[in-house]
């Protein structure tokens, strides 16, 4: 019998930082595919609920895990820019089946499941902390607690994802660098999302104390020991604010796949310029006329005509079958044995 894939959603708070207008707490919304217990009843779940853009599949939710092992091993997953952890549902159920629980957060401020912030889409390191806080809440707390092999964690994103991804293994980011990029390329400066977003930081460093206190940490650490591999897909404009010497620290497996037509995170720029610079990195094309958006879920009908750039793809590309192939060279990725 097929693995059933378990699907949960749920939230919490993260009372070490406060959210981005300082009244409360920081936001953890966050999802989960798991292997399920065999016989667990399965939906189709579609996102959003009420006006499908795209659909998950055939999921269990609240399914409890399976107990074919003590404990499974973790992939954490970032979302990009304005986006949201189901949209990597693709993948993250492939890796279900597989026998990994996957853990992804609606990145407070830069995702779509709640108004955006250009606080969120500035200070990119804090995706970094969302995904270890999570992992040690559900480590101990819930349905996953005790049941995770913490010394078998990966790191998986897409676009600005894949930023976080590689935080978690050790990049420390300097914005100059990246300012000094977005001179050379300026196409490269602002997402379709937030247009003019440089021009926000220094009146939020006037106006909003939370911004000023993650802006001053944007150079600290983000590494998370427990992290062993990374997968990077169309890793976003924002690595190149990554200091080289920081890069050349990561000794871990860096996997790092690109569509050679993406101009969102263009491949010469970005994933180019990181595998050369990372000491064991492993650069994929996933064609020539993949694009950016290729890596986002098969759309609907309703999402095509809603927002086309973001649902169609080049003549002769099948969505699908990329994202087959990008999770295909995840799996060989994760599965590599540790040096």
């Amino acid at each position: 019998m097929d693995q059933r894939v378990g699907f949960r959603t749920a939230h919490f708070l993260d009372d070490s930082r406060l959210n981005w207008s300082g009244d409360g707490p920081r936001p953890l919304r966050w999802s989960a595919w798991y292997p399920a217990a065999p016989e667990s009843p399965t939906i189709e779940v579609t996102i959003p609920p009420g006006r499908a853009l795209y659909s998950l599949g055939r999921l269990a939710p609240e399914a409890p895990l399976s107990n074919h092992a003590d404990r499974y091993p973790v992939v954490l997953i970032s979302h990009g820019t304005g986006g949201s952890a189901s949209g990597l549902g693709w993948l993250a159920s492939a890796l279900a089946e597989q026998g990994f629980v996957v853990l992804g957060v609606d990145h407070h401020g830069n995702t779509g499941v709640e108004a955006y912030r250009p606080e969120g889409f500035l200070c990119w390191w804090e995706r970094a902390r969302d995904l270890t806080v999570l992992l040690d809440r559900l480590a101990e707390d819930g349905a996953f607690a005790g049941r995770l092999d913490l010394s078998d964690v990966a790191a998986a994103g897409f676009s600005l994802g894949g930023y976080t991804a590689l935080a978690l293994a050790g990049a420390i980011t300097e914005t100059d660098r990246m300012m000094a990029f977005v001179k050379e390329y300026p196409a490269t400066g602002s997402p379709p999302e937030m247009p003019d977003l440089a021009a926000q930081i220094v009146p939020l460093m006037e106006s909003n104390a939370v911004f000023r206190s993650s802006w001053e940490r944007q150079s600290q650490s983000y590494r998370d020991e427990r992290v062993r591999a990374v997968v990077a897909m169309a890793p976003a404009p924002p690595v190149r604010g990554f200091t080289d010497e920081s890069l050349r620290g990561i000794h871990l497996p860096v996997t790092l796949l690109c569509g050679e037509a993406d101009t969102e995170a263009p491949y010469e720029l970005c994933s180019v310029w990181l595998n050369d610079r990372l000491s064991d990195s492993r650069l994929i094309s996933l064609g020539t006329d993949v694009g950016h958006y290729t890596l986002l879920p098969v759309g609907t009908a309703t999402a095509t005509r809603s927002n086309s750039q973001y649902w169609t793809d080049a003549p002769g590309v099948i969505r699908a079958e990329v994202h087959a192939i990008a999770a295909k060279w995840t799996l060989t990725a994760l599965r590599a044995p540790v040096a």
